[in-house]
């Protein structure tokens, strides 16, 4: 630790000296000499950002991107060096909690951000809540950040809730004249809490729901829950699932025949999805991250500049066609961590409790900060800052991705 050291060799010059000279003004202002030379290296200390990412197991899909969009953050913010420190959390709840500590007690970071699903970033919030730490997750649920409790007091999110997203699937489905509709989802909390948004907005719209079917990640097959929702005759199926596994409901459907509409939740945006599904997902629709069709928005977007800003340095990374929305979702926690963390320097150093509140203040009070998915207004009670303008209706065509303007 160079930059500790040189403090001590600096304070036991000005006690050598003190003491060859007395308690002397001379004695006392070569000491303060001493100190004050070293203050600024203690300033400069490294800011240091976690990253718990779903790298291995059935959401890598979504945790890659986020990996690679890692290398694409900034080293240096506010005068200050910044680490990435990521860590896998293999699409595992235990795994995502034992990340987060290592993260805090270990690498003493300044703030985490992660993980890539819900589970585990329900997981996780006790963890950051009692260190103090705040988090910024890359999952959908809007129940990572509401209520702002006690513990979520900690918690930030940059996806699109939930809320938002079945709220735009409902309005679609009415306008096409649907009057019955299907859910099938993961079961897990993002399945659960998906469906609940879908049902509401179903009622909203005077839909009924007429089934309500759960599946395992890992499952093989999903035929017997395909089996009973075809036979309550759906105009629409909505499924509730992220990532790669998301594609075997509608290749099912598909399989057995059906001809209603099917929507995604927006934990499907990226193109291992589109390779998985293949064409039985052509036809199929899904409220999605402005990124994906960042081209095709009309000039007026707010998202649309920096959206395609970040799709530009993420193929020169990674190759043409392969963005998604999970890479752009990390790009934004970089951005509010960009944003807030000059604020915090003012107030104190990195490494300790007072810049970890400092900073969790600042990104609580994001104002009219443009990233890739719109424009972020965060308050004491809004840990995401989002409106509608972060949500795009998407169909997929041709195993491409085509915006479908109101």
């Amino acid at each position: 630790m160079p930059r500790f050291e040189s403090l001590e060799r600096g304070t036991r010059r000005a006690r050598a000296s003190s003491v060859r000279a007395t308690p002397s003004r001379r004695g006392l202002a070569r000491l303060a000499a001493a100190l004050c030379a070293a203050l600024p290296t203690i300033a400069l200390a490294q800011v240091k950002i976690g990253l718990v990412l779903s790298l291995t197991g059935p959401a890598a899909s979504l945790g890659i991107p986020a990996r690679d969009t890692v290398a694409l953050l900034p080293k240096q913010i506010g005068g200050q060096s910044v680490e990435y420190i990521v860590l896998d959390d293999a699409s595992d709840t235990t795994q995502a909690v034992q990340d987060t500590k290592k993260l805090i007690s270990e690498n003493h970071v300044d703030a985490i951000i992660g993980s890539s699903i819900t589970p585990n970033s329900l997981s996780m919030i006790d963890v950051v809540a009692d260190g103090e730490t705040p988090m910024i997750s890359l999952a959908s649920s809007a129940k990572i950040i509401e209520p702002v409790d006690a513990k979520r007091h900690w918690v930030f999110k940059t996806p699109q809730t939930d809320a938002m997203m079945a709220s735009a699937i409902a309005a679609h489905a009415s306008a096409h004249g649907v009057k019955t509709m299907a859910f099938i989802g993961q079961a897990d909390a993002l399945g659960e809490t998906f469906y609940t948004e879908v049902a509401k907005f179903a009622q909203l719209h005077h839909i009924d729901m007429v089934a309500s079917e759960r599946f395992n990640r890992t499952d093989p097959s999903v035929t017997g829950q395909v089996l009973k929702i075809l036979a309550t005759h759906p105009d629409a199926v909505v499924v509730g699932a992220a990532g790669t596994p998301a594609a075997l409901p509608p290749k099912t459907l598909r399989e057995r025949g059906y001809k209603g509409l099917i929507y995604h939740n927006h934990g499907v945006g990226n193109n291992d999805f589109l390779r998985v599904c293949g064409a039985d997902c052509n036809g199929t629709f899904l409220p999605a991250s402005p990124v994906l069709v960042a081209a095709q928005l009309p000039t007026d977007h707010p998202a649309k500049r920096l959206a395609l800003d970040y799709i530009a340095r993420f193929e020169a990374l990674r190759g043409a066609g392969s963005v998604s929305a999970f890479g752009s979702y990390t790009w934004d926690a970089g951005m509010l961590l960009g944003n807030a963390i000059p604020i915090a320097l003012k107030q104190a150093a990195p490494g300790t409790p007072e810049f970890r509140r400092a900073l969790r203040n600042a990104l609580e009070a994001t104002r009219g900060l443009a990233d890739t998915n719109g424009v972020v207004n965060m308050s004491a009670t809004d840990h995401l800052g989002l409106d509608q303008r972060a949500r795009v209706m998407v169909e997929i065509r041709n195993g491409k991705w085509v915006y479908q303007p109101n």
